[in-house]
C-alpha cells in the first residue's frame, strides 16, 4: 500500500522499517478520538470556506462509516496503516474518493496525534476520577463503621499511640483527596486544543482554531504552535499523578499485607480477594494487596520512560515523541484497575477486634498521654517526658503496665506524681481525650468524616 506521504520517495519503506516505525499496534485505541477530531476539523474547514459543503458532508459520512466498521470489527488495522491517523485517512479516501484527500488540509499528524491524545486522556481522567470518588466513598463508610474501634498506631513499625481504625481510614482519605485534586488540575491543562497548529508553525489558510476547540469540548486552543506539537507536559503530569496515587495505594496495600499476617491477624480479607498456595494447603495469601504494591513500580517506570524520552529533544516535533503513548496507555490501564480492585478489597475486609485488643497492652501506648497529664499539672513537658521514660523503665523491670504502678512506686520516680495526678490513663480515655483538630478522638473522626462527605458530594456538582 502506497503511503499518503510518499510523493518524494523513490522506494517503498523496507518491511523491517515498517514494523519498527509503526504505532498502529497501540494507537489504534484512539480511533474514536481521531475520527471525532477529523469531523470537527472538516466542519471548521467548511465553515471557513476552505472546503465545500458537499465535500465536508461526504467526509463526515465516510468517517462515521469507518467508525462503525471499527466498532463492528469489520475494519482491522495492520502495520501497513502505520498509525491511526493514516489508517483512518487512507480508508476515507478509498471510501469516498477525491473529497477524502481534502481532509488533511491545514493540519499535520504532529497536531493530530496531540489532539487525539489529549481527547483520549481527558476521557480517561474523567473515568479515573469516578473510580477515585467511589474509593473515597468506601473509605468514608468504613471510617464511620470503625470510628470508635481502637487499634495500635505505629511509628518506626513499633507500637506508638492508640488510635481509632476510622482515624487511619481518614488519613488515607486525605491522601486520595489530594490525588483527586492533582488530577483535576492536570485535566485543566490537558483540555487545551492543539489542532490547527499543523507541523510546527501554523498555516497560511484562514482557519478558526477557536471553533475546533469549541466543537471538541476544549476550553481554548493552545497558544503557540511550536509548543503545541512538541509538548508532552500534560502526559507527564498525568503519569506523575498516577505515580503518587499508586504510591498511596501501595502504602495501604503494604499495611494490608502485614495486618493479614499471623503475627498481626488484625484483618480478615474475604476469600474472594485472596489466593492459595500450589503446595501448601493451609495458605491464604493476600496476593491482591501484594500485586498492588508491584503495580506501583510499573507506573513509576511509565513516568521515568517518558521523562527520559523527552530529555534533550529539540523543538519542534521529533519521532521520539511516538514513544509517549505506550507508557501513558499502560499507566491509565494500571491505575484504573488498581483503584477498582482496591475499593472492592476494602469493602470485603473486616477488622478482628479480638486480635487487635490483645495487642493494646504492648508498647506502653498511653505514655505520651501520661506526659500530657503531667503538663496539665504544671510540670514542663521536657521534664514530664523524662519522668515517663523512667516510669517505662520501671515497668519493664517489674513486668507490668504503666497503670499498674502504685503511688509509692510513682513517687520513687518523681515526688510530684501520683495516680491522682495521672488521672484516667486507660487506652479508651487516651483516645477519647485526643480532641484536638485533626485528632483521633471518635468525635473528631466523625467531624472529619462529615467534612469528607461534604467535599465528596461537592465533586459531583
Amino acid at each position: 500500500m502506497a503511503s499518503l506521504w510518499g510523493g518524494r520517495f523513490s522506494k517503498e519503506m523496507d518491511d523491517l522499517v515498517k514494523e519498527f516505525n509503526a504505532s498502529i499496534g497501540f494507537d489504534k485505541r484512539m480511533y474514536k478520538n481521531d475520527i471525532d477530531g477529523s469531523i470537527a476539523h472538516v466542519t471548521m474547514l467548511a465553515d471557513c470556506g476552505i472546503v465545500s459543503r458537499e465535500d465536508k458532508d461526504a467526509i463526515v459520512r465516510g468517517l462515521e462509516k469507518i467508525k462503525a466498521g471499527v466498532e463492528s470489527g469489520e475494519i482491522q488495522f495492520t502495520v501497513e496503516d502505520e498509525d491511526i491517523h493514516m489508517g483512518v485517512e487512507s480508508r476515507l479516501i478509498d471510501e469516498i474518493g477525491e473529497a477524502g484527500k481534502r481532509l488533511h488540509t491545514a493540519r499535520s499528524r504532529n497536531d493530530q496525534c496531540q489532539v487525539d491524545t489529549r481527547m483520549y486522556l481527558r476521557d480517561e481522567i474523567d473515568e479515573i476520577l469516578e473510580r477515585l470518588y467511589y474509593l473515597e466513598s468506601v473509605i468514608l463508610d468504613k471510617a464511620e463503621k470503625y470510628a470508635d474501634s481502637i487499634t495500635v498506631g505505629f511509628t518506626h513499625m513499633q507500637h506508638a499511640q492508640p488510635v481509632t481504625i476510622g482515624f487511619i481510614f481518614m488519613a488515607y482519605f486525605q491522601m486520595l483527596r489530594r490525588d483527586i485534586e492533582r488530577l483535576k488540575d492536570t485535566r485543566k491543562r490537558t483540555n487545551l486544543c492543539p489542532l490547527g497548529a499543523c507541523a510546527l508553525a501554523g498555516t497560511t489558510l484562514p482557519t478558526d482554531r477557536h471553533q475546533t476547540a469549541e466543537l471538541l469540548g476544549f476550553d481554548a486552543p493552545t497558544e503557540n504552535a511550536m509548543d503545541s506539537v512538541s509538548d508532552r507536559d500534560y502526559s507527564l503530569e498525568f503519569l506523575s499523578d498516577a505515580s503518587i496515587s499508586m504510591m498511596h495505594l501501595s502504602r495501604w496495600a503494604e499495611e494490608f499485607v502485614w495486618w493479614n499476617s499471623q503475627e498481626f491477624s488484625f484483618i480478615d480479607i474475604d476469600d474472594s480477594y485472596c489466593t492459595g498456595s500450589s503446595i501448601m494447603p493451609q495458605k491464604k495469601n493476600p496476593d491482591i494487596a501484594e500485586l498492588l504494591r508491584g503495580k506501583c513500580g510499573r507506573v513509576y517506570g511509565d513516568l521515568m520512560q517518558l521523562l527520559t524520552v523527552m530529555k534533550g529533544t529539540p523543538l519542534a516535533f521529533n519521532k521520539d515523541f511516538q514513544e509517549d503513548k505506550e507508557s501513558l496507555f499502560d499507566a491509565v490501564d494500571t491505575w484504573k484497575a488498581s483503584i477498582q480492585i482496591f475499593a472492592h478489597m476494602l469493602e470485603n475486609t473486616e477488622f478482628r477486634m479480638d486480635r487487635i485488643k490483645a495487642q493494646m497492652s504492648k508498647g506502653f501506648l498511653n505514655a505520651t498521654d501520661i506526659a500530657e497529664h503531667m503538663v496539665k499539672a504544671g510540670i514542663p513537658f521536657r521534664e514530664a517526658h523524662s519522668i515517663v521514660g523512667r516510669m517505662v523503665k520501671l515497668c519493664e523491670t517489674k513486668g507490668c503496665e504503666l497503670e499498674d504502678l502504685t503511688d509509692e512506686e510513682l513517687s520513687s520516680v518523681d515526688s510530684r506524681i501520683s495516680k491522682e495526678v495521672l488521672g484516667d490513663i486507660s487506652i479508651e480515655a487516651c483516645v477519647e481525650g485526643r480532641k484536638s483538630f485533626g485528632g483521633t478522638a471518635p468525635s473528631e473522626v466523625r467531624r472529619q468524616i462529615e467534612v469528607g462527605r461534604n467535599w465528596l458530594n461537592s465533586q459531583a456538582e
